[in-house]
């Protein structure tokens, strides 16, 4: 594995593997794990140990949901409600967050005027951790329900793309479609989701780069608008479109993709996919160049929405070779989702898209669960890199004024040997039923309610699967977006896929029933 140093690198990772802060981590190669030796990464005196892969869960891509639609999960999820048996096993129930909907997939082509929700589901657990490969089947998902969200006037918001329109209620612009389907809805790339403990959530959005608060029935209650460095912008004006990159601001389909809550319920933690178009090289369209991201804390101990943040970080993303080939690096690793540990410690997603349903045949290059830190990072909220469009990183290079957030690899997702055991493979080249989706985008964290191991705690790592079935239907359209081959070939679903892996936390950072 690479090995970069930053001038303010305290993390250490033992048992063979190797990690540090880093600037913009380089892979040239696939970046693949063996074996399943306990990997260990100290930081300022603290130990975090990942014990690997304990249970795999799969739901069918063909499942429905309560509306008759075609289910198409993980984005986002959130665990509710969790406790142990007397046997081991454990129960709970899931709250999870669709994206904006079939659309652009397979035969829908965009005309889907789907309706953002949650879904709900009771879960069962059996932790696995022998040497004997078994199915992957420890953790079960069964649908119960889920909700419309709602706009502040009751209407249904809409997955469509809202091109350049937009509305105005209270002073706050958002993304709406000016004419076709959905018109006059909120329009909302919904990616993000983080649960409070008096039910309320806050879910996060690709089109707007915005942060919308709902009630516990899932009616918006309050919004956090994009700061003025995000703002998409063409011609001065704003522009919310998802299929064209803005002059400025956050750069189409990359806005709000992380959401999480601090332990404490205090501080709301959102993390962009990608760096602004002011913070990427000359043609925007560079995947190499976006690796700048940030990372903005709000304070939401009040009862009103924050105005702006309290606080807001550069982190510098892994950057590899799509291929795999060894040439120069030519992709960003896109960071999926965050979860909070405290308020400067966050476990972080970041993958290639390189998996069943990309289409292509590249090996997996880069898929790791990060531990980002941000203590001793230069804090940007108030300045002219968040109040206007001054850039951050002028033609994709952090300025050196700025000490981005640190970062150490804890958890590898490219392990063959612990992915063999529950009859997974990361085999592109000849991709099944069992092989890991192109898309990794959830996280959620429970403790292990063992008394033995009060600081471990299983994390749940869910999969997207964009709607991927030949069997789809939304409203009253059935739609056929089955896997295809590189030859365009049938190829079967892209069945929903949720990962278990065993972690012990340093003292205090098990989740709690807050976490829940």
């Amino acid at each position: 594995m690479n090995l970069f140093v930053r001038a303010t690198a305290c993390l250490v990772v033992l048992a063979g593997a190797s990690s540090s802060f880093a600037a913009s981590p380089t892979y040239r190669t696939p970046n693949v794990a063996r074996g399943t030796t306990p990997v260990s990464v100290s930081q300022s005196g603290q130990t975090f140990v990942n014990h690997g892969l304990v249970g795999v869960g799969r739901l069918s891509a063909a499942t429905r949901d309560f509306r008759g639609d075609t289910l198409g999960s993980f984005s986002a999820m959130a665990v509710t409600a969790w406790s142990r048996r007397p046997d081991g096993t454990y129960a709970g129930q899931l709250l999870t967050l669709p994206d904006r909907g079939p659309n652009g997939v397979g035969t829908i082509k965009g005309t889907s005027d789907y309706a953002n929700r949650l879904h709900t589901f009771d879960i069962t657990f059996r932790p696995y951790a022998g040497a004997e490969p078994v199915a992957p089947d420890q953790l079960t998902l069964t649908p119960t329900g889920g909700l419309l969200l709602k706009d502040d006037q009751g209407q249904n918001f809409t997955g469509m793309d809202p091109a350049s329109g937009v509305v105005t209620r209270g002073a706050i612009a958002y993304p709406s479609p000016a004419s076709g389907p959905g018109a006059g809805q909120i329009s909302l790339d919904s990616e993000g989701l983080t649960r409070s403990a008096d039910g309320s959530f806050w879910v996060s959005d690709e089109y707007a780069a915005s942060l919308y608060r709902f009630d516990k029935t899932g009616k918006l209650v309050g919004t956090v608008p994009a700061v003025a460095a995000l703002m998409p912008r063409v011609g001065g004006k704003i522009d919310f479109s998802g299929g064209a990159a803005p002059e400025t601001g956050r750069r189409n389909n990359q806005g709000m993709e992380g959401l999480s809550i601090t332990p404490d319920q205090k501080r709301l933690v959102a993390l962009l996919q990608s760096a602004t178009v002011q913070d990427s090289p000359a043609g925007k369209d560079r995947d190499d160049g976006r690796a700048v991201t940030r990372l903005f804390v709000y304070d939401i101990a009040g009862a009103a929405p924050p105005a702006r943040p309290v606080a807001e970080y550069a982190l510098e993303l892994p950057v590899f070779r799509n291929k795999g080939d060894g040439a120069a690096p030519d992709k960003t690793a896109a960071p999926s989702e965050i979860l909070a540990l405290d308020d400067h410690r966050f476990l972080m997603l970041a993958r290639d898209g390189n998996g069943r349903g990309n289409g292509a045949t590249r090996p997996a290059v880069y898929r790791s669960i990060l531990l980002v830190d941000t203590a001793g990072a230069t804090n940007l909220a108030g300045t002219d890199f968040e109040t206007t469009t001054k850039p951050l990183a002028p033609d994709g290079v952090l300025a050196q004024s700025v000490t981005p957030a640190a970062q150490a690899e804890l958890i590898n997702l490219i392990n063959p040997d612990q992915l063999a055991r529950f009859g997974l493979n990361v085999d592109n080249a000849a991709s099944n039923a069992f092989t890991l989706p192109e898309k990794l985008e959830a996280l959620a964290l429970v403790p292990t309610l063992d008394p033995k191991t009060p600081n471990d705690a299983f994390l749940l790592v869910g999969g997207d699967n964009d709607f991927q079935t030949a069997d789809g239907k939304v409203g009253e359209v059935s739609f056929d977006a089955g896997v295809k081959t590189a030859g365009g070939e049938p190829a079967g679903d892209n069945d929903n896929l949720v990962l278990v892996y065993r972690l012990t936390l340093p003292p205090g950072l098990a989740p709690g029933l807050a976490r829940r």
